[in-house]
């Protein structure tokens, strides 16, 4: 979601701001500001869209002072337009937010009724009024800032300053993550540490509630309660350098192809190739005799969900119910004692995951996460964590973290089998050795790039597309009509391919392509008789299958796609590489904003 970055320095901080908040593009977002104290007085540059646009008008117009706050916004409330774009300011104070204030709207009613003039759209601007009400009975800065935050309702991070004083700076986070950063001399407010890399690598993060006042000599954090607290300064291992796309014309594509490297980083944290064993890791739970497996997630990261229940109850054989975060923590859903609850995210910072993972903990259960990021806030709230190591996404769309996600879920499924001893331990070296083979298939499945290519031109055409596929393939089938949808903003859909005859099967005609995932396996001839069903209706069927299945599937295909032969195991994360590529080719072929999708973001940090 949106991004938040302010410094107290020396120099002047607004090129080195309009920098950080270039790190937090991949966030998503559709407007963007900075404001600084000049002289003691407040002043703002503002700007629509890209943060190309705020440059330039930074050329034009410079913004001078040593002290300052940005934001990169994603809209909730108001359109994306320079009005309500961040920072907001009343004469006294400005503000930049990220999150939802939920009861904005009674806090407006009774600020206007006091006189505030409201000129903006959004829940944000009542802060700035709010702070600004405290100070004008009297309060000081500090008690200002302290008053007022006590009085939002909702998830929320705020940067805050104040005219006239140039060493201050208020920080707050409830919901929505913050860091604060330690330089020589500068002091530093981020949304994460990978903002402030290029600026200092000793970071504290805020916990819930907490508020944090920063000068130049330091931090002062209070607890919710109020109290002077300590929060640990980590040295972070996020990489200063800045990232590229390499050679790639989009970080989407960069991303996919950085698979077999990333899937390999991941998998060699978990397997001895030595030994053919897994390593030991930390599980909080007896894996033995745990009684059920909840896992929850949302997007993407649910949709590895789906594949890794097949997994735990082919190999585990122990019950597993996966749901969809936002859904979950409303269904007030029954916990067995003694029972495991996995939560996936890339950021670790979704809110729905993180408020779902809080309710498991209030119903006994013990909280493992498989996050990408290990000093997130779903890393810190779990009892232990299985991170994977897929390095920054920068694409809104999720790729390479949703494979790695993958293989870290099917570690866990031969683990927890093994526990239970439904996986023998004769069976282990094989297991490994197979998982240890993913990266060699995916770069082989990547080989099909340019026939994708020439497939996608095609599939850019279609208003609706259908992907089909049975078993693991089904989770694969619903991911890849999301990547689509995403990013080339053409309709289609997931489906069970044995659902075909229940509903679907109505919207086939020449004008709807139909992908079917379908390399051979126990449930090959099923899937295939599902597709010849389509054919016989006119669709246009698009087969992505190994060798042998291609050839066993018989005539009236309209194009197909190659992917290699292998165990059933780390089928569906091979089977993601060419949903994946094809998604990215249409949206190329279609002229839309791959890495940064109209409407998304690629943190949701909030509800």
């Amino acid at each position: 979601m949106c991004g938040i970055v302010g410094i107290i320095g020396q120099k002047p901080v607004a090129p080195v701001i309009l920098e950080a908040l270039k790190r937090l593009e991949y966030r998503g977002y559709d407007s963007a500001g900075i404001a600084t104290l000049s002289g003691g007085e407040i002043d703002r540059r503002r700007a629509e869209g890209k943060l190309f646009n705020l440059e330039k008008m930074l050329d034009e117009w410079p913004l001078d002072g040593t002290i300052g706050i940005g934001h990169t916004r994603w809209a909730t409330h108001g359109a994306p337009t320079e009005r309500n774009a961040h920072p907001h300011a009343t004469d006294r104070v400005a503000i930049v937010h990220n999150g939802i204030i939920e009861n904005f709207r009674e806090l407006r009613e009774r600020l206007t009724a006091e006189g505030a003039k409201f000129v903006t759209e959004t829940d944000s601007e009542v802060i700035a009024h709010l702070v600004t009400s405290y100070l004008d009975k009297g309060l000081d800065a500090r008690a200002a800032a302290a008053a007022a935050i006590k009085e939002l309702e909702g998830a929320f991070a705020l940067g805050i300053i104040f005219r006239g004083d140039e060493d201050l700076m208020i920080g707050a986070r409830q919901g929505s993550p913050l860091a604060v950063g330690y330089g020589d001399g500068a002091m530093y407010l981020g949304s994460d540490a990978f903002a402030l890399a290029p600026m200092t690598n000793r970071v504290s993060f805020l916990e819930e509630g907490d508020r944090v006042e920063i000068t130049r000599s330091g931090a002062v954090i209070h607890d919710a309660s109020g109290k002077v607290v300590k929060r640990p300064i980590k040295i972070t291992d996020v990489s200063a350098a800045l990232v590229d796309k390499g050679n790639h014309r989009h970080f989407m594509a960069k991303e996919i192809f950085e698979q077999p490297e990333v899937i390999g980083h991941t998998l060699s944290e978990y397997l001895d190739p030595l030994s053919d064993t897994l390593r030991e890791i930390s599980i909080p739970a007896d894996l033995a005799s745990v009684p059920r497996i909840t896992i929850v997630a949302c997007g993407t990261a649910f949709y590895a969900g789906l594949v890794a229940k097949y997994w735990f109850e082919k190999y585990a054989r122990v019950p597993v119910e996966v749901d969809i975060a936002s859904e979950f923590r409303y269904r007030e859903a029954a916990m067995p004692a003694g029972g495991l609850a996995v939560f996936i995210s890339q950021s670790g910072e979704t809110a729905d995951t993180l408020a779902a993972l809080h309710y498991c903990r209030s119903q006994g259960q013990k909280i493992l996460s498989v996050v990408n990021v290990t000093e997130s806030s779903i890393a810190r709230a779990s009892d232990a964590i299985l991170p994977t190591y897929a390095g920054p996404e920068i694409g809104v769309a999720s790729t390479k973290a949703f494979t790695c996600q993958l293989a870290t879920l099917a570690v866990l499924a031969v683990r927890t089998g093994l526990a239970r001893g439904a996986v023998a331990p004769a069976d282990e070296a094989r297991l490994v050795r197979t998982l240890m083979e993913v990266p060699r298939h995916v770069a082989d499945a990547l080989t099909q790039d340019q026939a994708i290519q020439a497939i996608s031109a095609e599939i850019a055409k279609a208003r609706d597309v259908l992907y089909l596929g049975r078993g693991h393939n089904y989770p694969i089938a619903l991911e890849g009509a999301l990547k689509l949808k995403e990013i080339s903003y053409i309709h289609a859909e997931g489906y069970a391919a044995g659902e075909l005859k229940h509903g679907p099967i109505a919207l086939i005609d020449e004008a709807v392509p139909v992908v079917v995932i379908s390399p051979v396996d126990s449930l090959f001839d099923k899937t295939i008789s599902n597709m010849q069903e389509v054919i016989a209706r006119g669709g246009n069927v698009l087969l992505i299958a190994d060798k042998e299945g291609i050839a066993r599937a018989g005539e009236g295909l309209w194009s197909t796609i190659e992917v290699p032969a292998v165990d059933p195991l780390i089928a569906p994360i091979v089977n993601a590489i060419p949903v994946q590529l094809l998604a990215y080719h249409t949206a190329v072929s279609k002229g839309t904003d791959v890495d940064q999708p109209r409407n998304l973001a690629k943190s949701v940090t909030v509800e």
